[in-house]
């Protein structure tokens, strides 16, 4: 199953025609395209699916989505997946 996680925007720089982002999840970091929510700067929230950020969502939304990951145990795994993947 795919999941989307949200994310806080930490940094912001267009290259070429894209808007890139770094974002962090956790502990985590990791470069996301931006283009898909223009209204999304640094410091928001938001969901994050296969490098893309799709939605901006606020800091309590963010939360509940954690709080719901890390119950089921997706937060974990992904933040795994994620160790490897850096």
């Amino acid at each position: 199953m795919c999941l989307a996680i949200p994310g806080r925007i930490t940094e912001e720089e267009v290259l070429g025609n894209n808007r890139i982002g770094k974002v962090r999840f956790g502990g985590a970091s990791r470069s996301v395209f931006l283009d898909l929510v223009p209204e999304a700067h640094t410091g928001d929230f938001v969901l994050v699916h296969v490098g893309f950020a799709i939605s901006k969502v606020d800091e309590e939304e963010a939360e509940r989505a954690y709080k719901m990951l890390e119950k089921t145990g997706q937060l974990t795994d992904e933040l795994q997946l994620e160790q490897w993947s850096q």
